[in-house]
């Protein structure tokens, strides 16, 4: 049965007071935020509980996002598609229900992202979908990872749920969580979050027919339609203060040997309608799937778009289908940043392509000159962002599967702002947590040695790309398979508008007898103890040109240790002279000055 919606609207198009609009506004978000909690608390694996790798969302009966909070962008920019699937397949769906998904073909982003939706039921229908979505370290993979860029098809990769019934009338169907318990590594630590997943979504469901019963279906409905118009009208202003125009970009996904052995270019086209109020991105001039899991879902690629056009845009407008409608997306079937042709591999569809298409729209911005556009940000996934692997001998050989986020490449410069530290990349734009090197190292038989910034790697800019990371860290008590993807190798992270590039990342083994040797861009490697993997991930692209930068602003980047003297003074123009007590760098204005006359700023 279709909601009742009060037609009656004032000459905003709104039908609530804007208190009210903001009190409910603030309540969804409440929800979302107790779901998330919920998680946070009951979940058992670091990547989920310390790293925060997970969302939450709730939609209308109609698969229209409400509301999120402090989620994944990437995870949380297209979550319709995967709600979508189950009145696409249940004509049947009763309250007490509850379904997984996370088939790429399905409306989920990636096999390792698995979905629980649970139907909120008011007076007999669905008013709202709740949905977790978290991010597993182990689905079953042949190798012990959700990051399979070799898996051609599905049939090389994990355990597949596509949209299936896990919950009816409240009571768990034992046989669908019991193929999970057997085909996945570590399961008691799946099952655990699982069920975390699980209880934040009844969670929501509580809440949400709580607010009903508070304010009445009719008034929430007036909400949503309030929140999705207020949603529409804070993007549509956005956009008209946009020069109309059509700018095009081209980045390029380093190569993968067997995969892609010349790399995977990435182009997209970004056309401002300011008039209209919308954007038009086209990515379907790019190539064909390719033979491996870096191809795109339906989801990643619909939500890559977006994410490339809201960080160009007011970060304080909703990201609810008011202001998701304002943009328009443009993918092609078959293609590598498109709609996939089942059965090609897509494990990696939230990283690394995927990264390389938000880089790619958010740099269309850039070539209408300041202040607009964003440089790019630093590729992930170099060593310190691993699945590591192995028994723990020190709690009775039991196994073990996690994915490590130790270290973090850097963010890209934008106009007014030098890039954020902990960025990770464009698909998590810094909502990711850093790891606590304490519980990972409680939770694992690892230690971590280092983990600091890389001096020197930032895109030099008027306003800088961030720093790499890096760091060192190995097993303990037994041998420990690592395995990585690591982009941005080759093809760091491009400035924009005169900025210069980021560095590149790296990766080395220490072997037993103190050698540093150099690893592949992807692969797996096993360490025994006493050996160790270093890192350093890519930094972000700069903004503007360095020469522009203001002195002290490269004064202070010195003495934090994140730039050498020499570099201030080759690239920014800017001379230093030691404090008294000799500790600190300080400006040394009559130098800087001749120099930066002398190269024309």
């Amino acid at each position: 049965m279709a909601p009742s919606v009060d037609k009656r609207r004032d000459a905003g198009g709104y039908t609530l007071e804007p208190m009210m609009l903001a009190v409910l506004s603030r309540r969804f978000e409440a929800i979302c935020r107790e779901m998330t909690n919920g998680i946070l608390r009951a979940s058992r694996s670091a990547v989920i509980k310390n790293a925060r790798d997970f969302s939450v969302g709730i939609l209308t009966h109609d698969h229209r996002l409400i509301s999120v909070e402090d989620g994944l962008p990437i995870h949380i920019t297209a979550l319709d598609l995967t709600t979508r699937a189950v009145d696409t397949l249940f004509d049947d769906t009763a309250e007490g229900d509850a379904y997984l998904n996370n088939c790429p073909y399905l409306g989920a982003t990636h096999h390792a992202d698995l979905d629980v939706i649970v139907p909120v039921f008011v007076d007999g229908r669905i008013m709202f979908w709740a949905l977790a979505r978290c991010h597993h370290a182990d689905m079953g993979a042949p190798l012990p990872t959700t990051y399979l860029p070799n898996a051609a098809t599905i049939y090389e990769e994990g355990l597949h749920f596509p949209c299936v019934r896990v919950e009816e009338r409240y009571i768990s169907k034992a046989d669908i969580v019991r193929i999970g318990l057997t085909k996945i590594r570590a399961s008691k630590i799946w099952h655990g979050d699982y069920q975390a997943q699980l209880g934040a979504c009844r969670i929501g469901e509580q809440r949400l027919k709580d607010l009903v019963a508070r304010h009445g279906a009719g008034l929430i409905e007036n909400f949503i339609e309030d929140w999705m118009t207020y949603g529409e009208r804070r993007t549509k202003a956005a956009i008209a203060s946009l020069p109309a125009g059509k700018w095009s970009y081209q980045t390029k996904h380093d190569p993968v040997p067997g995969v892609a052995e010349q790399g995977i270019p990435v182009r997209v086209t970004v056309s401002v309608d300011p008039e209209a109020g919308e954007i038009t991105v086209d990515a379907r001039d790019n190539i064909d799937c390719v033979p491996g899991g870096l191809n795109l879902s339906e989801a990643t690629a619909t939500a890559s778009c977006r994410i490339g056009v809201f960080v160009n845009l007011d970060p304080t407008i909703p990201h609810n289908e008011g202001s998701a409608r304002c943009i328009n997306v443009l993918l092609r079937d078959g293609c590598v940043v498109g709609r996939p042709a089942y059965p090609v591999g897509t494990s990696v569809a939230t990283t690394n392509v995927n990264d390389r298409l938000i880089n790619a729209v958010a740099c269309c911005f850039a070539q209408m000159g300041a202040p607009h556009g964003i440089a790019e940000g630093g590729a992930m996934m170099a060593s310190g962002m691993a699945v590591v692997s192995g028994v723990d001998p020190l709690r009775g050989d039991r196994a073990y599967v996690n994915q490590l986020f130790v270290g973090y490449s850097g963010g890209p410069g934008i106009h007014g702002h030098d890039g954020w530290l902990t960025y990770n990349d464009a698909d998590t734009c810094g909502m990711l947590m850093l790891d606590s090197i304490e519980v990972d190292e409680g939770m694992y038989p690892i230690l971590v040695e280092q983990r600091g910034v890389a001096p020197d790697t930032m895109g030099h800019g008027r306003w800088d790309g961030a720093p790499a990371m890096t760091g060192v860290y190995g097993p303990l008590a037994a041998e420990m398979t690592a395995i990585y993807c690591s982009d941005g190798d080759g093809t760091p992270a491009r400035g924009v508008l005169g900025g210069l590039d980021g560095a590149a990342s790296r990766n080395w083994k220490r072997h037993a007898d103190g050698r540093w040797v150099e690893m592949p861009s992807f692969h797996t490697e096993i360490c025994q103890p006493g050996e160790a993997l270093r890192f350093v991930a890519g930094g972000g692209g700069g903004y503007g040109d360095p020469r522009e930068r203001e002195p002290a602003r490269v004064v202070e980047t010195v003495n934090r240790g994140w730039l050498s003297p020499a570099r201030a003074e080759t690239v920014y123009a800017v001379k230093l002279r030691r404090s008294e007590d000799g500790l600190d760098h300080l400006l040394d204005e009559a130098a800087t000055a001749r120099l930066r006359a002398s190269t024309g700023r």
